[in-house]
């Protein structure tokens, strides 16, 4: 038997008891598929993070994209752009490098439209991630450690990736290192909305850089709405973006083993540069100061705003993190991992974090 509708009077009962009225937040609009869902991610005011409490933070979560990361909004840009254009038709097949997330974005959308979607990783690819791209239909292809030292794994990525598109007469290359969808889908979306969401009151806006797309959307938006928001690029060590020099890094998402062409001609106001061990404080200070389990680079972004407070006191200043710190749990968030990997035990971890103080009951 279906039980009585809501609000229905029971059996019996000749008056419903008095209900305090709710007040109901508006509902968001029903979206019309997976793809839809993709941006209006939230973002979320940062209280215990710093030590200066007249620093305003906001950190926007691209984890709540429906693949769990900022990657998703230039993927299925990249992918729709080419569809409108005929250049993607039901036969091509989508070849791409990927250290991650852009590939489990790419993923998604080809699973959406039923496209073949090969996707060339390194050995570096997290076997988590390898598998949510697998379990998306999209196909796996892993190059090796290259022998040659002058040669990057991004260059050993990228060559792979010419010899497939040769393979193949119908198919497309989204090339998320040079294509103008990556950063105009920041431009349109990330930087759009953080604006909108603070009334265009926002004095400095943080974001990692890796192909420089969220980078080169967050300029165009703040340039052409001619806002007086400034931007810091947050960069690895051994990346050679903004005139760094390659060396060795762990954390992925942040920072390149080459110049990507969306990069060239760019300029910014800011770098500044954090180790993997920053990144791993980062993650583990804000994941006890205000429950929020962001990613590597989130972790090294919010440890360049601790690293800058002197100078930000008064502002607000807003985050953007890449992706959730769900797929660093064997990682960043492991202290044996930790010690192994970057030599830093627990206890000198616990000291760089620091205490965290909050009294929010």
């Amino acid at each position: 038997m279906l039980a009585p509708s809501p609000g229905a009077r029971p059996p019996g009962v000749t008056r419903l008891p008095d209900v305090p009225s709710i007040e109901v937040p508006p509902a968001r609009r029903a979206r019309t598929s997976v793809l839809d869902a993709v941006g209006d991610t939230p973002l979320i005011a940062v209280t215990g993070f710093l030590d200066d409490p007249t620093v305003r933070l906001h950190v926007k979560l691209e984890a709540a994209n429906p693949g769990g990361s900022a990657k998703d909004r230039p993927a299925v840009a990249m992918i729709d752009q080419a569809i409108a254009s005929g250049r993607i038709t039901r036969s091509t097949v989508i070849v791409e490098s990927t250290s991650c997330n852009t590939g489990i974005g790419l993923a998604q959308a080809c699973r959406f439209y039923d496209l073949r979607c090969i996707l060339v990783v390194d050995e570096r690819a997290r076997p988590q991630n390898v598998a949510i791209m697998r379990a998306l239909g999209a196909e796996l292809d892993v190059v090796a450690t290259p022998t040659d030292p002058n040669v990057d794994l991004l260059a050993a990525r990228l060559a792979r990736v010419a010899t497939l598109v040769a393979e193949f007469d119908d198919v497309h290359w989204p090339d998320q290192y040079s294509n103008p969808a990556n950063p105009r889908a920041h431009a349109t979306g990330t930087m759009a909305e953080i604006d909108a969401a603070l009334d265009g009151h926002v004095d400095v806006v943080f974001v990692a850089v890796s192909s420089t797309g969220t980078l080169g959307g967050c300029l165009d938006h703040i340039r052409g709405r001619e806002l007086p928001t400034r931007v810091v690029a947050v960069d690895a060590y051994g990346s050679v973006l903004f005139g760094g020099t390659r060396a060795p890094r762990i954390i992925p998402g942040l920072g390149a083993g080459r110049l990507p062409a969306l990069a060239q001609g760019r300029a910014v106001e800011r770098l500044v540069r954090v180790s993997d061990l920053d990144c791993v404080v980062g993650c583990r200070r804000i994941a006890r100061s205000d429950a929020l389990l962001v990613g590597g680079s989130a972790g090294g972004v919010l440890q360049a705003v601790r690293g800058m407070q002197a100078e930000l006191a008064g502002l607000r200043c807003v985050v953007i993190a890449a992706d959730s710190g769900h797929r660093y749990l064997d990682t960043v968030f492991d202290d044996g991992w930790v010690e192994r990997t970057l030599g830093c035990p627990p206890d000198r971890l616990a000291e760089l974090v620091g205490t965290v103080t909050t009294a929010r009951l």
